[in-house]
């Protein structure tokens, strides 16, 4: 579950039978402890998108209070440079992409080479065709998330040979997650 609203954290936790995961893209530093320590106390792995969360730099002080004091499951970034940091730290990186055009895939694949992240996101899902050509290159588990508005288009990314689904839509939330027959090793986010 992508949360950008407060108020979709009750929903995602009750449905956190089905649910893989929570992406954090919301809340500042005054409140965002507290967000990670519900999801850890219901045992939801949660990722903050660092770029969305306010009040928290990402420079080595910022991460450091947020691996030491905060201590997410891990994080997404776009930028190369907070990945490698976060995951010297120990935590668990995620490095999010945008296709916009052919470049973006050349642009994937040097920046793997310098951050090494262990999982990517790569947007917008409504390109399932491109995750195989992502996959060409990495073995990294990848996850598409953005423009989803039916369960079917979560299902074929899916198909193209995504390992999860992350979306903000909590009427995707359900039925696809890892107690769901039809994606025993895919899950949704």
């Amino acid at each position: 579950a992508s949360i950008k609203d407060p108020r979709h954290i009750e929903i995602a936790l009750s449905l956190r039978g089905q649910l893989s995961g929570i992406f954090l893209l919301t809340g500042h530093i005054g409140v965002v402890k507290g967000y990670v320590d519900v999801f850890k106390e219901h045992q939801l792995p949660v990722f903050l998108h660092l770029e969305k969360m306010g009040g928290l730099s990402t420079d080595n002080y910022g991460l450091d209070y947020l691996a030491k004091v905060i201590k997410p499951t891990g994080i997404i970034s776009t930028k190369t440079n907070v990945v490698k940091t976060a995951k010297k730290m120990g935590l668990i990186t995620i490095q999010r992409f945008f296709l916009v055009d052919s470049e973006g895939l050349d642009n994937i694949a040097k920046s793997l080479c310098q951050s090494e992240p262990d999982i990517i996101e790569v947007m917008p899902a409504r390109i399932p065709d491109m995750i195989g050509k992502v996959k060409a290159f990495t073995s990294l588990p990848i996850i598409t998330g953005g423009l989803l508005y039916e369960q079917s288009q979560a299902e074929e990314c899916l198909r193209y040979g995504a390992t999860a689904i992350s979306t903000s839509k909590p009427e995707l939330w359900r039925g696809a997650g890892p107690s769901s027959d039809k994606s025993k090793d895919r899950q949704v986010i």
